[in-house]
Order: C-alpha cells, then structure tokens, then sequence
C-alpha cells in the first residue's frame, strides 16, 4: 500500500483486500457469494451504468445545467440502489419516492420542444447524446438482470419500475441533447 498522505485521525486503508481474488465476494450482510450472482450482476450493471451517466454529464455543455443536476441526483439514487441489492433481503429504496413522477415530467417537457418523430433512430448523434444512448441500453441490461433476479429472490419493486422508467428518460435525454447541439439523427431504414 502507497500512503501518499495521512490525515489525523483517519485510518487509512488499501482499496484492495485480497478477499475477492478466488472469485467471490460478501455482500453487506457478510454473506460471501460468487461474483457471478445474479445479486452481484445486478448491482455491479448499475454500478456501470453509474459510471457512463458521469461520462455523459462530463460532455453535456454547460447550457444543459438542468440534465447535469438531474443526472447527479439519478447517480446518487444509483448509489442507493446499488446499496439495497447487495444485501440479500429486500430493503426499500426510501429516496425513490416520487422520482419516477418527476422522470415522466422531464421527459414530457423535453419531447414537447422537440419534432415528434415516428420512426426509430440510429443511436448517435453528439458525444453527450451517443453517452446517454449507451446509458440507455445499459440500464435496459440493468432492468433484465433485476427481472432475473426477481425470479429467484425478492427485490424491492420500487427499483424495478424507476429503472425501467430511467431508460424512457436517457432517451429523451439522449434526443434532447443532440437536438439543443443540432445533432443529426439518423432514421433507421430496414433493409
């Protein structure tokens, strides 16, 4: 371990364990699972999906302040949920309580400033908007694996439904954003 400072009355600890190095891990409980759980998946895709939507808030310009505060409150409600499912009994995610309400809003005002389209688009456009995209798909990945879970273990639906209304924002986010930095998207032609 490199200690490159030391501050009085912190103890400092490596960020490694070694605990990990066969293949599991413990889960806040203590209990000690495969890394393959579908509990670890689970959390481990959200804690991925946290990662992008920080990638993403890094390219939005700085004339998209409401995206950047609302995509810093969705990373702490990732954090929380990310905390309920490494616990194997189902805790309530309390901070989620009314955030899919103010998803819906947000993405009814984004679609109303934008051309209603009837088509499906190429994922893409500006850096900020192909970010988003991604995060889209991952918190579509995110949402299969709680359903997966759901089917062996209990998890609190609450998490199941914002996840699932999280990926409708990240659209509209992802079209809103290359629409404010006239990006072109690009219709989808079926073959």
């Amino acid at each position: 371990m490199i200690l490159l400072g030391q501050r009085e009355g912190f103890f400092l600890m490596p960020i490694y364990t070694r605990t990990g190095d066969k293949g599991k891990t413990s889960l806040f409980d203590g209990t000690r699972v495969l890394k393959s759980h579908k509990r670890v998946e689970a959390y481990g895709t959200i804690d991925e999906l946290n990662s992008f939507l920080g990638a993403a808030t890094a390219q939005l310009k700085k004339n998209n302040a409401v995206l950047k505060k609302e995509l810093e409150k969705i990373q702490h409600d990732l954090f929380d949920i990310g905390s309920a499912l490494a616990t194997p009994h189902p805790l309530p995610v309390t901070g989620l309580t009314g955030r899919v309400e103010s998803f819906e809003k947000l993405i009814d005002d984004m679609m109303a400033q934008m051309p209603q389209i009837n088509y499906f688009i190429l994922p893409g456009g500006g850096k900020a908007g192909s970010l988003l995209h991604v995060a889209r798909t991952i918190t579509r990945r995110a949402e299969r694996q709680l359903v997966h879970l759901m089917e062996k273990e209990a998890v609190d639906e609450t998490v199941r439904i914002y996840v699932n209304r999280l990926s409708d924002l990240l659209y509209a986010m992802a079209r809103y954003v290359n629409y404010k930095e006239k990006k072109e998207e690009i219709k989808w032609i079926k073959k």
